[in-house]
């Protein structure tokens, strides 16, 4: 594996625009959409008071958001490896920088490529947790509770850098010392970890971020691969569940292979365990192991403010032909007994999903080797898998005997979901494939998180 992160070119002329939204500034400031106050600062970027400004202006301001990105890990992973579905945002202003500006009436800021960020560029704590209904549940739910972080190779800085990025939003503190955090190679050593690979420690900073922003009192456990392989990988998530995780993310995968069913079998099998894994960041085409039958296959959407009753709106996140949400039909894994889509006999996938738009992504604090330069925003659906397997750990412990993945079709088309019904990641034969609709479609699955009925059984 490498040790930095591959020299890919920044991805050109595919601008991702955020939609308008339209808010009041009173709805959006209780919402949380302020700018994040550090835990020790009283005035740290502070809005002025004196300051008024219209919703008509706020949406003028969030619709120029547009970002450039690039791949955090290997684009085409080679057979047998998978490759993080992290992307790191390297130009342009993201929604929450522009909604900021609006809020303050100044100049939004920008991204440059390698250029150190003070503050948080992205959605916080507050903004995930507002969107998807969670924040009396964030409150007071997840003590005790264990989600695992998946990756491969090692990031040296992990703990380091959650501690400032949970500071940085007044969480409580999540590390060894105190049994909240927990960093084990797959065979579960705590000394001797994998090499260190930078654009895999971006992705593990982007996991934990969002879990801690998910479930602020969830304890975490990383489990470092030794490498991308498909079979490292798999280890890791049984080491993971040997230490006694219900709540597993992976935010990774690879293309579908012969062998899928015997990972299956051999990694991914595990009732009473809330197994969850990315789509894909590369638009339709079913991705491993997302289309494991017994994993919760994550989409990705575009997640932006509202003047409707929740204060979001979300669609299908889509940049390009090859670049937005995964989505498929498996042609190797069958299809579980409460998937009941006729237009797939196999695996479909997605089964749910939550923000992944880079230009509407989440805030990340990472420090380690070329991408590590503090404060980033990151999408992909390396950030919708560990916010749903969050969610998972709020809503409850499974029942032992439980595949997890089945719990947000017991409440298909119910309040518990946000019916996603906009957009498309491509151009397929079979229409919901590709494309939202009302009900259940590949993209979003059946929607994304009001709460946490659609999560426990």
């Amino acid at each position: 594996m490498r040790t930095t992160t591959p020299n890919s070119p920044h991805i050109s002329g595919r601008w991702r625009r955020a939609g308008s939204a339209v808010a009041a500034t009173a709805a959006l400031a209780l919402a949380g959409l302020g700018t994040a106050v550090h835990a020790n600062a009283a005035t740290t970027d502070a809005i002025p008071a004196t300051h008024k400004v219209s919703t008509k202006a706020i949406a003028a301001q969030v619709a120029k958001a547009h970002v450039q990105y690039t791949k955090a890990c290997a684009a085409t992973p080679r057979k047998g490896y998978a490759a993080c579905n992290a992307l790191r945002v390297t130009g342009g202003t993201t929604a929450f920088m522009e909604k900021q500006a609006a809020l303050k009436g100044s100049t939004p800021k920008t991204v440059k490529p390698n250029a150190a960020s003070d503050a948080p560029t992205g959605y916080g704590p507050s903004d995930i947790q507002s969107a998807y209904g969670l924040t009396n549940a964030a409150a007071s739910n997840g003590s005790g509770k264990t989600v695992a972080i998946v990756d491969a190779n090692d990031d040296p800085n992990a703990e380091a850098d959650l501690a400032t990025y949970r500071d940085q939003y007044g969480l409580p503190a999540c590390t060894t010392a105190n049994g909240c955090f927990k960093k084990v190679s797959q065979t579960g050593s705590t000394t001797s970890l994998p090499s260190a690979d930078s654009g895999w420690a971006g992705e593990i900073s982007l996991d934990l971020d969002v879990v801690s922003a998910t479930c602020p009192n969830c304890n975490i456990l990383l489990v470092e691969a030794t490498s991308a392989s498909d079979a490292n990988l798999g280890t890791a998530v049984n080491e993971a569940v040997k230490l006694g995780a219900k709540f597993v993310s992976n935010s990774y995968g690879g293309a579908e292979s012969s062998s899928d069913t015997t990972y299956d079998s051999s990694y991914y099998n595990h009732p009473g365990v809330a197994i969850t894994a990315s789509a894909g960041d590369s638009g339709f085409g079913a991705e491993y192991p997302a289309a494991s039958k017994y994993v919760t296959a994550v989409g990705g959407t575009a997640l932006k403010t509202s003047s409707n009753s929740r204060g979001w709106t979300e669609s299908v996140w889509n940049t390009s032909s090859t670049e937005g949400t995964g989505s498929g039909c498996s042609t190797v894994d069958a299809k579980p007994t409460w998937q009941t889509d006729t237009g797939c006999t196999k695996r479909m996938i997605a089964d749910v999903s939550a923000v992944a738009d880079p230009a509407t992504g989440v805030s990340v604090y990472d420090s380690y080797g070329s991408d590590g330069t503090g404060w980033n925003t990151y999408g992909g659906t390396s950030a919708s898998s560990p916010l749903i397997a969050s969610v998972y750990a709020l809503a409850g412990t499974p029942g032992s005997s439980d595949y997890p993945s089945q719990y947000p079709y017991n409440a298909a088309g119910t309040s518990a979901l946000n019916d996603v019904t906009s957009g498309s990641n491509g151009s397929c034969s079979t229409s919901y494939f590709c494309t939202a609709k009302s009900g259940y479609d590949g993209p979003t699955g059946w929607g994304t998180p009001e709460g946490l009925d659609a999560f426990t059984g």
